[in-house]
């Protein structure tokens, strides 16, 4: 596939949001991180797992904020995550989409980090957002499954260099997002975030449409995918502008009927892949660091330029 056609100017447009976050520098944190992955992965797999949320982000965007928040709603959203939403304290707390929260617990000397899954506009909304972790007994991860309640108080700081934040003067750009498993945080913020301006722009609010955006989301089964009914009722809001399929690697009871007609059995492979790659789009990857690494690469193979494919891959 040629991708010498590319739109520079837009993807142009989204490195200069980004590094706008960080005065000084030239380049893109994605980019960076990407030239070294490769060779630090064995390294990084065998090593990580003994590393704290704050060292293994040392090198990350923060905010200097750090605002209180409350929780307000508590949901289940699968048998090993829990949905939570705070109340954010602070009027100037701010995040893009795709975005983490460093997640201080009174009494807990362990910070958590965890992606943020609601829309920007929530927040700016309902001055509320939301997280959905995990169960590990990783502290953090713990107290949220065995010890948070309404009305629970933690503090939270926005931090991160892979988002999502068009400049709405510039032409818009297309996605192709990949998630694994509790991976699809980020990316359904960025997902919400195009539905959000979408919004605007069908309400005349905004001149700026944003690209087509398609996620391919991969799970051990379909009790595991998160949000499903969320990234459905997008896709059915949106047609021809956000497509939503899911992928199902260890499947043992039959796929509901509801289901059925989005949900393909196996992991998502290079095939699949170069069905959905354009000759236009930003790549977005977040899941296990296996995957990540194996998806980028096929993602070459099939032509996409590196400063193209962005990850996170500190969790």
């Amino acid at each position: 596939m040629n991708f010498c056609t590319m739109a520079h100017g837009a993807v142009q447009c989204l490195f200069r949001a980004t590094c706008r976050t960080h005065p000084g520098k030239t380049f893109s944190p994605q980019l960076m991180s990407y030239e070294f992955f490769h060779r630090s992965l064995n390294k990084e797999l065998s090593s990580q797992w003994k590393m704290d949320h704050l060292d293994r982000t040392a090198n990350n965007f923060r905010q200097q904020i750090i605002s209180q928040a409350k929780v307000c709603r508590i949901t289940t959203e699968s048998e090993t995550v829990k949905r939570v939403r705070f109340a954010v304290q602070n009027k100037d707390f701010t995040f893009k989409p795709g975005q983490w929260v460093d997640f201080f617990i009174p009494g807990i000397s362990k910070v958590g980090g965890f992606s943020i899954c609601s829309s920007p506009r929530l927040l700016q909304k309902d001055g509320v957002l939301e997280l959905a972790v995990k169960y590990s007994t990783y502290p953090p991860a713990k107290w949220i499954h065995t010890q948070c309640t309404l009305d629970s108080e933690v503090e939270l700081r926005v931090g991160g260099d892979f988002f999502f934040d068009p400049d709405l003067d510039s032409p818009p750009v297309n996605l192709l997002m990949i998630a694994g498993g509790v991976g699809i945080n980020p990316l359904v913020s960025i997902l919400l975030h195009v539905a959000d301006l979408h919004r605007l722009h069908q309400s005349r609010v905004t001149e700026y449409e944003p690209g087509f955006v398609n996620l391919l989301y991969s799970a051990k089964n379909t009790d595991e995918l998160l949000f499903k009914k969320t990234l459905l009722d997008l896709a059915d809001k949106f047609p021809g502008k956000i497509d939503c399929s899911f992928h199902v690697t260890q499947q043992i009871t039959p796929v509901c009927e509801y289901l059925r007609p989005y949900v393909t059995e196996g992991r998502i492979s290079e095939q699949i892949l170069a069905k959905h790659l354009s000759q236009d789009c930003l790549c977005y990857i977040c899941g296990p660091p296996p995957m990540i690494e194996s998806t980028s690469q096929q993602l070459e193979n099939l032509g996409a330029p590196r400063d193209w494919i962005h990850f996170e891959k500190w969790w």
